[in-house]
């Protein structure tokens, strides 16, 4: 681990505070998997945490941003959000199935009773936060 400089914005915690109790600690959690997933990767030295869409929404230089939320028009879901352009959904899709459930080509989503599955969401982390470096190799660099 290394020390990962973090770019806040303020904004971002005044969004936490407005989400529902339980919702709140779900989206912490996610938080904090791709705060250490970015600590633990050597080639990450600053992750910027901002909003993006009133979303807050996590970044690194040569990734894609991460964002994550909670609608109330679905109060029993929440979302990790990626970039709908990109290749990392499908390729989520294609290497873990239904390890997850997805929306489309933009997020996997999670039912406020799921148990995470932490190693393979930080693997899909991994590939958002290192994903300009990495889009053009087959299946994001992953094997197998």
């Amino acid at each position: 681990m290394q020390n990962l400089k973090i770019k806040k914005n303020p904004a971002v915690e005044i969004k936490f505070q407005s989400y529902p109790k339980e919702v709140k600690s779900k989206l912490m959690y996610l938080r904090s998997l791709i705060i250490e997933t970015a600590s633990e990767s050597k080639d990450i030295e600053e992750i910027e945490e901002t909003l993006k869409w009133g979303e807050p929404s996590y970044l690194a230089k040569n990734g894609s941003t991460i964002r994550i939320d909670w609608k109330p028009k679905t109060p029993n879901q929440y979302a990790m959000y990626f970039k709908c352009t990109s290749k990392l959904v499908p390729t989520i899709k294609d290497e873990f199935g239904n390890t997850f459930k997805y929306e489309k080509t933009r997020a996997i989503l999670f039912d406020l009773n799921d148990k995470i599955p932490e190693k393979e969401l930080k693997k899909c982390i991994l590939l958002a936060l290192h994903y300009h470096s990495i889009k053009h190799l087959p299946r994001l660099g992953l094997c197998g």
